[in-house]
C-alpha cells in the first residue's frame, strides 16, 4: 500500500464539500420556517458539526468501520481513533491516509442526523433533539454503515449496492425522522394557518451549497480520483439538472413555477441518484432526475393533503422516497460497464439485483423506522420531546435560545 497524493487530495476536498453541505442545510432549512423559528432549525443543523463531530472521533468511526463482528457491528479496535493514522488502511481507501477516510465518513454521520432536523423543527425541544442525535447515531447510523459500507457487513455480503449513500443517508434519514413525526404530532395551527417561509433567498443560498457539496458527497464515494469520480459528479449534476426543470414544470402545471419548487426538485435529484452516482451513465442519471421529481413531489402532496403528516419540510418525501427510488434505480440502470466493481441491473440483463436493493430497502427503512420510534418515545418519557404551548407560540429562537433572527440575543 502506498499513498496516492492525487487520490488524498480528492478525498480531503471532498470532505470539505461534504462539511460545507450542513451550514447548507441549515441555510436551506432556516428560510424554510417562520421567522420565529429561524434560527433554531439552523442551530439544529449546525450543532451536528459539534456533537456528531466528537462522537465519530470517540466511537462512532470504530463501530462502523471497526472489525467486523457478525456482519452487524463493527469493533472497538478504532476508539479514539486508535490505530487510525497517516499511513493507509488495509481494508478501506487503501491509496489515502486511513485518516483521510475517517475524515470524509464523519462528514456523512454529521449531515445524516441534520437531515432529520427538517420534519420536527419549530416544536421539538432542542436539548430532547441532542439526546436522541447522539442515540441515533450510535444505535441506527452506526450498524446500517457497518451493514452497507463496512468490511463483513452483512447487506455487503448479500451484494446490496450504496454508492453514496442512497439507503445509509436517505432512507435512514427520511425513514427515523417520519417516526419522530408521528410521535411529535402536527405544529399547533397545521394545516389551518399559513406557515411560509421566512427568506425563500436563503432557501436557494442553502440549495446552491448542497448542489456544490454533493459532488464531493458523491463524487468523493468513488475515493479515487479518476474514471468512476469523474462519472459519478458528471451523473449527480445531470439528476439535479433533471429533476430541478421537471418540478418546476410541474408546479408550472399546477399554478405557476416558483424557486423554491425549483430548488426542492434539485434535492430530490441529488437525493435519488446518490446510491446509483457511481453505477449508472448520465443518460440514465436523465431518467433517474425526472422521475425522482414527480415521484417526490406527488408524494409531498398525499403526506401532507391526504395523510396529514406534518413533516414540517418534507423531509420523508424529499430523502426517504427519493433514497428508496434511488437504491431501486441501482437494480435497473447498473451496469459493469460503467463500473466493473458494480453489478448489471435489470436493463443489463441481471433482475437479481433489483431484488438485494428491494431487501436492502425494506431491512434499512424497518429497522431505522423502528428503533428511532423506540428512542423518541423513551425520550418522550423521560425528558420530553415537544415544547410546551407558549414556548411554541413564541417561537422557539426566544423560548429556547433568547435569540432573535431580526434582532439580536435577548438579555
Amino acid at each position: 500500500m502506498s499513498i496516492n497524493q492525487a487520490d488524498t487530495v480528492w478525498i480531503l476536498i471532498s470532505s470539505a464539500l461534504v462539511m460545507l453541505m450542513t451550514p447548507g442545510v441549515a441555510l436551506f432549512y432556516g428560510g424554510m420556517v417562520r421567522r420565529k423559528n429561524l434560527l433554531s432549525t439552523m442551530m439544529m443543523s449546525f450543532v451536528c458539526l459539534g456533537l456528531v463531530g466528537l462522537l465519530w472521533i470517540l466511537y462512532g468511526y470504530s463501530l462502523s468501520f471497526g472489525t467486523d463482528h457478525s456482519g452487524i457491528i463493527g469493533g472497538f479496535d478504532f476508539l479514539g481513533l486508535m490505530n487510525v493514522g497517516q499511513q493507509p488502511s488495509a481494508i478501506y481507501a487503501n491509496t489515502v491516509p486511513h485518516l483521510g477516510f475517517m475524515i470524509f465518513q464523519a462528514m456523512f454521520a454529521v449531515i445524516t442526523v441534520a437531515l432529520i432536523s427538517g420534519a420536527v423543527v419549530e416544536r421539538i425541544k432542542f436539548g430532547s433533539l441532542l439526546i436522541f442525535s447522539a442515540l441515533w447515531l450510535t444505535v441506527v447510523y452506526a450498524p446500517i454503515t457497518h451493514w452497507i459500507w463496512g468490511n463483513g457487513g452483512w447487506l455487503a455480503r448479500l451484494g446490496v449496492l450504496d454508492f453514496a449513500g442512497g439507503s445509509v443517508v436517505h432512507i435512514n434519514a427520511g425513514v427515523s425522522a417520519l417516526a419522530l413525526v408521528l410521535l411529535l404530532g402536527r405544529r399547533r395551527g397545521f394545516p389551518q394557518d399559513a406557515m411560509e417561509p421566512n427568506n425563500i433567498p436563503l432557501v436557494v443560498l442553502g440549495a446552491g451549497l448542497l448542489w456544490f457539496g454533493w459532488f464531493g458527497f458523491n463524487a468523493g464515494s468513488a475515493l479515487t480520483a479518476g474514471g468512476i469520480a469523474t462519472n459519478a459528479f458528471v451523473t449527480t449534476n445531470t439528476a439535479a439538472a433533471a429533476a430541478a426543470f421537471t418540478w418546476m414544470m410541474i408546479g408550472w402545471l399546477h399554478r405557476r413555477p416558483t424557486i423554491l419548487g425549483t430548488v426542492t426538485g434539485a434535492v430530490a435529484g441529488l437525493a435519488t441518484v446518490t446510491p446509483a452516482a457511481g453505477y449508472i451513465s448520465p443518460l440514465a442519471a436523465i431518467a433517474v432526475g425526472v422521475v425522482a421529481a414527480v415521484v417526490c413531489y406527488y408524494a409531498m402532496l398525499l403526506s401532507k393533503t391526504k395523510l396529514g403528516f406534518d413533516d414540517s419540510l418534507d423531509v420523508f418525501a424529499v430523502h426517504g422516497i427519493g433514497g428508496i427510488l434511488g437504491m431501486l434505480f441501482v437494480g435497473i440502470f447498473a451496469s459493469l460497464a460503467v463500473n466493473p466493481a458494480g453489478a448489471d441491473g435489470l436493463i443489463a440483463g441481471s433482475a437479481s439485483q433489483l431484488w438485494k436493493q428491494a431487501v436492502g430497502i425494506v431491512i434499512v427503512g424497518g429497522y431505522s423506522f423502528v428503533v428511532s420510534w423506540l428512542l423518541g418515545k423513551l425520550i418522550d418519557k423521560t425528558v420530553g420531546l415537544r415544547v410546551n404551548q407558549v414556548e411554541e407560540t413564541v417561537g422557539l429562537d426566544i423560548s429556547q435560545h433568547g435569540e432573535r433572527a431580526y434582532g439580536g440575543t435577548i438579555r
